[in-house]
């Protein structure tokens, strides 16, 4: 039986959700050239592999964060799982914005909340963890108590496991980079050859890793 890392890798894989071009890079809006190009929101398009998402979602949650009273998603992408997430648990939904807004009330948190609740972030991606721990980081500010951040998928650089430990923030994914890698391969979805280009990525993705 299939794993949840790969159950999850191989449906964003079937909806072209994650696409895979190591010799024909896409551009990052940071300038980085990436083989890889993943676009979680395309999941909530079927109906199916969201229902998925969500109770592994949940799943987790209950596992790791038992006691959880509120669910907090990251804008934009990951505003709609959290929902999703949030009416299964029967639990109270906010989203934080990436900046405040420039009118009415500025709010970076959207929705009602009590200081002290705890709380679960949602995220669909994470990359570097930079936007992800910003959200992390205007929720404590908020007074509430983070318990943790789950995500869909993460590309696991370094650079975001060191962000994530510097920031004392617990960090949980569905899937994951070498998960995919690992099943792409079996399903001939990409060569031995392909496999060594986007590993070298991972490893140096700001990089000439092309070479």
């Amino acid at each position: 039986m299939m794993d949840t890392a790969k159950l999850v890798a191989s449906l964003l894989l079937e909806i072209k959700a994650i696409k895979l071009s190591p010799t024909e890079p896409f551009t990052w809006a940071s300038g980085w050239k990436s083989p890889i190009y993943c676009d979680n929101r395309k999941s909530l398009s079927y109906p199916a592999v969201r229902k998925v998402i969500r109770d592994e979602f949940v799943l987790r949650i209950k596992a790791l964060y038992p006691d959880v009273e509120l669910i907090a998603g990251v804008a934009t992408g990951a505003i709609a799982h959290g929902v999703l997430v949030a009416e299964a648990m029967n639990l109270p939904f906010i989203y934080v914005r990436s900046q405040a807004k420039s009118h009415g009330l500025g709010n970076v948190i959207e929705g009602a909340y009590t200081p002290g609740q705890k709380t679960v972030i949602i995220e669909d991606l994470v990359s570097t963890g930079g936007s992800s721990l910003s959200a992390f980081q205007a929720l404590k500010e908020a007074g509430l108590n983070v318990l943790g951040m789950l995500a869909i998928f993460t590309y696991e650089f370094s650079l975001a496991t060191e962000n994530f430990k510097s920031a004392n923030c617990q960090l949980d994914t569905l899937s994951n980079y070498s998960s995919l890698l690992e099943l792409a391969l079996q399903t001939g979805n990409i060569t031995r050859e392909q496999l060594e280009i986007l590993s070298r990525w991972r490893e140096n993705p700001g990089g000439n890793w092309l070479l």
